[in-house]
């Protein structure tokens, strides 16, 4: 019986290979979702060690925020884009939980990210939303919440309009694009609280920082950001 279980799992494996992630190679019995060479592999970047991070000197000025790190180096043709386009694009929600578990585990050891109230993703409007079916930022902290211990929030914060893409645009444009697009549900529950904002990929910041400000506005007495990746 046993000998025809495995049979029957290797012909499967055979037929539909479970794949990494992050390079397209047949994952053994043992790995889940990344193989372990890409795992090994993967370019953290240990911003969560340190205050004066690069994310986070890229928001001095901007805002006044508690902390901001991104785990992952992201360049493009590269394993952690492959990830992060799997989780987007081909509804690989389990890779942005064992992301964000492996995030979550590095911000438990960080000081400045100790007394976190409460988590919230940055949300997408509610077409793209629609469109994709899921917000993947939603799942990152999951992950990370579920390693910390906090409870998570996809109602605080709502995105009122669309915008436009902004991959083309100036930091400057992006923020301008950004302006007025976030609102935030029941204020009260906010005030005073510390709150992590989690996002898949840090650019300019600019959504991030249009996320923060609204909270700050209301009166969150402390914002921290923590994204997967950060683009250089």
């Amino acid at each position: 019986m046993l000998l025809v279980k495995q049979w029957t799992s290797d012909l499967f494996g055979l037929l539909f290979p479970n794949l990494c992630n992050a390079c397209g190679t047949a994952l053994f019995h043992h790995e889940q979702l990344i193989c372990l060479k890409c795992l090994y592999d993967l370019p953290f970047t240990d911003y969560h060690q340190y205050a004066d991070n690069r994310v986070a000197k890229q928001l001095w000025g901007r805002l006044p925020l508690n902390a901001a790190m991104a785990m992952l180096y992201f360049r493009k043709g590269a394993k952690v884009q492959n990830l992060i386009h799997n989780l987007k694009y081909n509804g690989r929600t389990d890779v942005g939980v064992l992301l964000g578990n492996m995030l979550g585990e590095r911000l438990k050891t960080a000081t400045l990210y100790q007394d976190i109230d409460l988590v919230i993703p940055v949300p997408l409007h509610r077409k793209k939303y629609k469109s994709r079916g899921y917000n993947q930022s939603t799942f990152i902290a999951e992950g990370i919440a579920a390693q910390m211990g906090i409870g998570i929030s996809e109602d605080h914060l709502i995105r009122n309009n669309a915008t436009e893409s902004q991959t083309k645009k100036s930091r400057y444009n992006r923020y301008e694009n950004m302006r007025d697009v976030f609102k935030v549900n029941s204020p009260e529950d906010i005030i005073g609280k510390h709150i992590l904002l989690v996002d898949d990929v840090i650019t300019t910041g600019a959504t991030l920082e249009a996320c923060a400000n609204a909270l700050l506005a209301i009166g969150a007495i402390k914002v921290s950001i923590a994204a997967l990746a950060f683009a250089e």
